[in-house]
């Protein structure tokens, strides 16, 4: 196998940035006694989680989910949802439900014992396609999870950092809903039951990660399969079905996927040469990297850039 000599990359982070990932908070409220909010979100992707109580869950025809400190929930065009102290009660739309208390958050009901806030994830065009490809409608993380420790530490100081008023908030508070972002993908990794097909549960067995560092690292290089099947430690054949099964996709045909996506990058962000582009990531001629990029995007590379704004 090849010596590589370059800086070893965490492909999770690669993802994220290659997509240009990134969670914003939008709001939260504070609620106690008797209530019930049916949210229509907007965003395609939208993250909610509670930091203080706890409150019922009405989402996607699914039963009741009672969410308790710590636990976050994430939502891919589930469409509407229901945040309530009990089931049974109507809810009341959000515009109407939800009043401002002249801070941050904004209350509903009576009493404040409940503390929830939430954010959506923005991503480029493609990016959103693939964050939802990979996410169930409805993913719960379970707060009381040993490993879910730092998504504690990571809420209260959001909530601190967006109540607090302190000098700095808005930027703190961007960077702690970028390591939420982060820390409930891992989460989800590790909690999903029966997780879908795609990078995220790629990137959530272990033992194939050796081989998917290898391709994030240097997609230029002409891998095989012998070779990413030996960094995973495995043969050809367990290693093929092993990828297959936890991508939804060959391994040679993500490592195509992947140099995609990377193009799409260089072209929307850079002036590099098509050409130029093409010998980076490892292909023989420009024809034969026009060729793959138009397979996989629908245009080609000189059209995608001059769509770029």
């Amino acid at each position: 196998m090849r010596e590589s000599t370059k800086v070893i990359s965490d492909p999770l982070s690669d993802a994220l940035s290659l997509v240009r990932a990134r969670c914003r908070i939008t709001g939260g409220f504070r609620a106690g006694g008797q209530w019930s909010v049916r949210f229509r979100p907007e965003a395609a992707l939208k993250i909610d989680a509670v930091v203080e109580g706890r409150c019922w869950l009405l989402a996607d025809g699914r039963q009741p989910e009672l969410l308790e400190a710590g636990d976050a929930v994430v939502l891919g065009r589930a469409g509407a949802f229901v945040l309530c102290s009990d089931p049974a009660i109507p809810p009341v739309e959000a515009h109407e439900a939800l009043v401002s208390s002249g801070g941050a958050l904004k209350r509903v009901g009576s009493g404040g014992e409940v503390v929830v806030i939430g954010g959506h994830v923005e991503a480029d065009s493609g990016g959103e396609e693939l964050l939802l490809s990979v996410l169930p409608r409805v993913t719960r993380i379970m707060g009381r999870a040993p490993e879910a420790a730092e998504l504690h530490g990571l809420l209260h100081r959001l909530l601190e950092e967006s109540t607090a008023g302190r000098p700095g908030a808005a930027f703190a508070a961007a960077q702690y809903a970028q390591l939420l972002l982060v820390q409930v993908l891992r989460l989800a990794m590790e909690q999903q039951a029966a997780p879908q097909p795609g990078w995220l549960n790629l990137l959530g067995d272990p033992s194939l990660r050796p081989a998917l560092t290898l391709m994030h690292s240097e997609p230029g290089q002409p891998w095989s399969l012998e070779e990413l099947a030996r960094a995973a430690a495995m043969s050809r054949s367990t290693f093929a079905a092993r990828f297959r099964a936890a991508a939804g996709q060959p391994p040679l045909t993500y490592l195509t996927r992947w140099r995609m996506r990377l193009a799409e990058r260089a072209l929307h962000d850079g002036d590099a040469t098509i050409a130029t582009l093409a010998a980076q990531l490892g292909y023989a001629s420009e024809s034969s990297f026009s060729h793959a990029f138009q397979r996989i995007t629908g245009t080609t590379p000189g059209r995608y850039r001059r769509r770029r704004p």
